[in-house]
């Protein structure tokens, strides 16, 4: 199989431990898109998270941001198809936040929104690696329930990092019976995006935008939120740092996100 598409999960697999790109995964995913492979993110992250890799990722044209919410084109600035939240779920999802003491993160196509106090306190909520990203890139906001209402068709996705996985499981069951998809990530975080959408569905967008058959790519993950891409892309490769359950999906485990696991699924595949 000639494969054309190579789908990159970014925490835990194309960042390292420090969220930085080795200079070896960062000069073999740039080499890899010179030869004319599609090479694109798949990640949780919002367009405004992705200003720290800006220069190491400038050959990347086309993302599948915020959980499949929004399918991006880096180099027009601007959405290729973005699945707003309904004003109804995002006061639902925000009100069980709010009554678990949640750290409430909204997701629009250019903004990453979350309060002062949350920002200052992300060691709280199993966090603490992302509080500096936070404190640079995020536009406050003291009343998410105002600013879901005001900007209705604008916000794609809603995460909660709870204080304790039993805060998060709770949320979980209260929210799982809504029309959303959700995502379990990092340690207590949950995901909340539109019915269907997944990493999984912004691929098969792509894909399709780019008239590439889904047989002819390679997703690489490491997490829960990266089930279903696993699952619908050619090929599952899954990195060395990934628990058991995850890498019982895989069609090939690579070496961690410490050791360029990256560079020997380009090798092995490409």
């Amino acid at each position: 199989m000639a494969y054309k598409l190579l789908a990159l999960d970014m925490d835990g697999t194309l960042l390292n431990s420090q969220k930085k790109i080795s200079p070896k995964t960062a000069a073999a995913i740039a080499e890899l898109s010179r030869s004319g492979i599609a090479v694109v993110l798949s990640t949780g992250r919002g367009v405004a998270e992705l200003a720290d890799y800006k220069a190491e990722l400038k050959f990347m044209h086309y993302g599948v941001t915020i959980s499949g919410g929004l399918v991006y084109d880096f180099f027009n600035n601007k959405p290729v198809i973005a699945h707003p939240l309904a004003e109804d779920l995002m006061l639902k999802i925000i009100d069980a936040g709010l009554d678990e003491r949640a750290m409430i993160h909204l997701l629009s196509i250019d903004k990453s929104l979350m309060r002062e106090d949350d920002i200052q306190h992300t060691p709280d909520f199993q966090m603490a690696v992302y509080q500096d990203m936070y404190n640079r890139i995020c536009t406050r906001c003291e009343d998410f329930k105002a600013y879901a209402h005001e900007h209705v068709g604008e916000i794609i996705k809603v995460n909660m990092y709870h204080r304790t996985p039993e805060s998060m499981r709770r949320n979980y069951e209260r929210l799982k019976n809504l029309p959303l998809t959700l995502a379990v990530a990092e340690t207590t975080a949950l995901e909340s995006s539109p019915r269907g959408i997944s990493k999984a569905s912004g691929l098969r967008e792509l894909c399709d935008f780019l008239k590439i058959d889904i047989s002819e790519t390679v997703a690489v993950g490491d997490a829960p939120n990266d089930i279903e891409i696993l699952k619908t892309a050619g090929v599952a490769a899954v990195m060395g740092n990934a628990t058991d359950d995850i890498k019982v999906l895989a069609d090939f485990v690579t070496a961690d996100n410490d050791h360029d696991g990256i560079v020997k699924i380009i090798e092995k595949f490409f």
